[in-house]
This record gives structure tokens, sequence and C-alpha cells, in this order.
């Protein structure tokens, strides 16, 4: 057969322990016998960014700039242990951080469902789409331990010497101190992601901050959503039949519980973290949970929801057999594909991310699944295989899809 062409290369960042493992194996049996795969490759394991002083990730996210998609493998974002592990220089900086402040863009995390897996909470019928905001807040947090008595101060020094002061607090003991930041140009750019997703996919947006707590921080997220989705967006809102709102997210959170799901949620940086866990581990997985990076001015980065699966990894090196679920990595290199297919006009690389998407699905539905799903399914007879048997089960369902 043969092989699928691509005109433009992906940007391919490989990433760190069972995750990087199963990228090659990915690439092995699902890809590269079928794509005419083109690639600019950038190695962001933990070794590559520590030999380079992390600029290997720099260069990989601005080539995502150029080239408009990249697909990257989980990653390790180094903490103490790690650090003595590795033997680094430094503790570097999420790797996933550092891409999407270059990018400037939104997080969009979605479950992939299956019938036969149903969600903890029983009247989600459609799948919840969490948009995260990608800078900021307590991730670019600066803290202090505060050794004793004292007082605490917000200070900010404008560029013409107008100085701002606010008391934080008068320390009678010792205690903790944080700071934390947000830029309108970034807000701006997370608003207009998360209106032009909600347009692309047909879905209702919803947006929720602590306004009535956070009077001037959270606020300003509101009034800059409001003012860009009066200005630029509603009227098309409008057209398609979607509907945006605002609303406080202890609100959101019951409203969302309350749902039949088949709706975006925008939520701050943190909240965003913490809220897509929530949602994937309801529907059944965060293995299976599609992840993509969108910035404003149309560039996107595909990547899985997860970690890079540590436990199986050490397992793995030991010779011993693992059944980690692939699934989110597949759709990470699926939705790429459709990406670059749609930009460049290649029809027959759209479909091949389609095709291999429903041949991960076809295997799950005749109940070859890894152990992590084993015991969610029900209504089937379904058995655990290792990670590169279920990749194998989806290869030979893709083959056939690919003959008719």
């Amino acid at each position: 057969m043969e092989k699928i062409r691509m005109t433009t290369p992906l940007v391919e960042m490989d990433g760190d322990e069972m995750t990087r493992i199963i990228w090659k194996m990915i690439k092995e049996e699902l890809l590269l016998p079928f794509v005419d795969l083109k690639t600019e490759y950038y190695d962001l394991g933990l070794k590559m960014r520590d030999e380079t002083r992390d600029q290997i990730t720099k260069d990989a996210a601005m080539a995502n700039k150029k080239y408009g998609v990249g697909v990257k493998c989980a990653t390790i974002t180094p903490n103490k242990q790690r650090v003595e592990e590795y033997n680094l220089h430094e503790m570097w900086k999420s790797p996933n951080g550092t891409i999407r402040s270059i990018l400037d863009g939104t997080v969009f995390r979605a479950p992939i469902t299956i019938d036969s897996i149903k969600p903890v909470v029983k009247n989600w019928k459609k799948p919840i789409t969490i948009a995260r905001h990608a800078y900021g807040d307590v991730y670019k947090g600066v803290e202090i331990r505060v050794p004793g008595k004292g007082k605490a101060e917000l200070i900010f020094t404008g560029e013409d010497g107008e100085i701002l002061k606010e008391t934080v607090c008068d320390f009678e003991c010792p205690g903790v101190l944080q700071a934390m930041h947000n830029k309108d140009t970034s807000i701006r750019s997370f608003a207009h992601s998360c209106f032009k997703y909600a347009i692309d996919t047909k879905q209702d947006l919803w947006f929720s901050t602590k306004d009535t707590i956070s009077k001037k921080y959270d606020q300003n997220f509101k009034l800059i959503f409001q003012e860009i989705f009066e200005k630029e967006y509603k009227a098309r809102f409008d057209e398609l039949g979607i509907t945006y709102f605002y609303t406080l997210i202890d609100d959101a959170v019951a409203r969302v519980i309350r749902s039949e799901g088949g709706y975006i949620w925008a939520c701050k940086n943190y909240d965003g973290d913490v809220m897509s866990d929530m949602v994937s581990t309801a529907f059944g997985s965060l293995a299976m949970m599609t992840s993509v990076l969108c910035s404003p001015d149309g560039k996107f980065e595909y990547e899985a929801a997860h970690g890079t699966v540590t436990r199986h990894y050490y397992r793995y090196l030991k010779g011993e057999e693992t059944s980690t679920n692939p699934m989110a990595t597949i759709y990470a290199w699926s939705g790429a594909l459709k990406k670059r297919g749609e930009l460049d006009g290649l029809e027959e690389l759209v479909a091949f991310g389609n095709k291999l998407e429903e041949a991960c699905i076809d295997t799950l539905n005749d109940g070859i699944m890894t152990k992590d799903l084993v015991n969610l399914a029900e209504g089937i007879e379904a058995r655990a295989v290792n990670t590169i048997d279920f990749i194998r089960s989806v290869r030979e369902r893709l083959e056939k899809k690919l003959e008719a």
C-alpha cells in the first residue's frame, strides 16, 4: 500500500520514561507503516533538557510556532528527588508551562468515551471539555517563608514612578506569603481561544472564577471575557445557537454535576488543572483524555494529559510486562495528523487520523483493554492485555479500515 503523504512536518517532541517507550511503539506499529511521516524532532527527555539548559524546550516551542502543529510526549517536571536521581544542574521548570507561555495558548482537554464505560456521574451523557488558561497565577507565584513578626506589603512601581501599595498582613508570628500575577494580554488570548474553540466545535461555553471574593484579580478575567464576547463573538454564537455565560466557580461545580455534559468549561490555570483531572477520572481514566494547546493565532500542540507513568517504567526496566494505556498518546498523534492534514488540504491524512481513532474505539468495544479499564467496563467481556498487544490489536483493525 502506498504511504499517505505529508507536505509540512509536524514538530515532534519526545518525552520520558514509559510514555517514551509507548511513543516509539506507536510510531513503529501505527504510523510509519502507513504514513510518509515528516517531523522535525526534538528530544525533550529530561537528560537532554538538562544538557541544553532547557534550550531545547524553547527551540521546540519556537518550531511549533513556525510550523503550526506539534505533538508532544509526556515529560518529567523535576522535583528535588528527580534532581538527585538524574544528577541535574537545576530543578528545571515544567516543559509544558514553557511551551504554553511561548505559544500563548489555552489547553483544551476532553475525555475519550466508549459505551461500555459509564461516567461516575450517572447523568453525564456527553463529554465535558475543560479549557485551562495556561499562564500565570500560582504557577508563576513568588513565595516567602515569613520567619517572624513583621509587615508584608504588596508594592507596584510604575514606569512613571507612580507607586501603588497595599498591606498584605501584619504578621504576629511566622507564616507564608505568596504573590501571583496575570497579564491582560494573556487573559485576552485565553478568551479569544475559548470563543474560537466553542465556535469551531459548536459547543456552549461556560466560564467561572470567584470574582465575589477576588474583586480585582478574578473580576479582571470576567470583564475581559465579557467585553471580547460582546464585541467580537456574540453575533456568531447567536447564529450557531450556542451560548456563553459566566458564573462563580462554586456554582459552576454544582451546575456541572447536575448537567448532561456537552459543553466547554473555561477555568483559570489552577482550577483547570484540578477540574480536568476530576472530569477525566469521573469519565473513566486520565489515560482516556485528549489534550490540545490552541493559540489565538492558530497554532496547535497535541499531547497526552497524563504523566510519564513512572511506576510502569521501573517495572519495564526490570523486564516485567506492563499494561499501560496508550490511548491518550495515540490520540495526540491522530489529532496532530488530522490538524496537519486540515491545514495542508490533505484529505487522506485527515481520514487516516479518523480511522486510527475509530480503530482504537473498535478495539476497546471488542473488550481488548489495558488493566486500568478492564474493571470499569460494563456489558462486555473485557480482557486485559499488555501495551504492545493492545497497540497491535489497534493495528489489525486499522489495516482493515485502510483496505476497505
